[in-house]
């Protein structure tokens, strides 16, 4: 008989989390941890065609064989595109004079007085 691996998955949004710990068979693919974990039963909102996972905050493929004491991670889709919002921080600083227009810092105090 083979040791089982103990193993959790894990998936929460804003307003609930849930932790999974299961015991699977050696050679158990992500995917195969998931389904067997039943969070996809907690969270309707979960689907493994969209969702991306990860294993310890690395990414990872469904298809991947799960090692003893991994924690998938299922991951919700991103909202915005994190580099788009912080485009638009940048130059509401920049209208805002909060930051320098030509280098995007903090304005400088030698700048301003070398212009006077």
């Amino acid at each position: 008989m083979t040791p089982e691996l103990t193993i959790e998955v894990v998936y929460g949004t804003p307003e609930k989390q849930s932790i999974e710990t299961l015991k699977v068979a050696p050679g158990t693919t992500v995917e195969q941890a998931i389904i067997q974990s039943g969070i996809q039963r907690l969270f309707s909102n979960i689907d493994l065609t969209k969702n991306k996972t990860g294993i310890w905050n690395r990414a990872c493929k469904l298809t991947d064989i799960v090692q003893e004491h991994d924690r998938i991670e299922i991951y919700r889709p991103l909202i915005a595109d994190p580099k788009d919002v912080r485009r638009k921080r940048a130059e509401k600083a920049v209208q805002e004079g909060r930051a320098d227009k030509v280098t995007g810092g903090r304005p400088s105090r030698l700048r301003k007085s070398e212009a006077e």
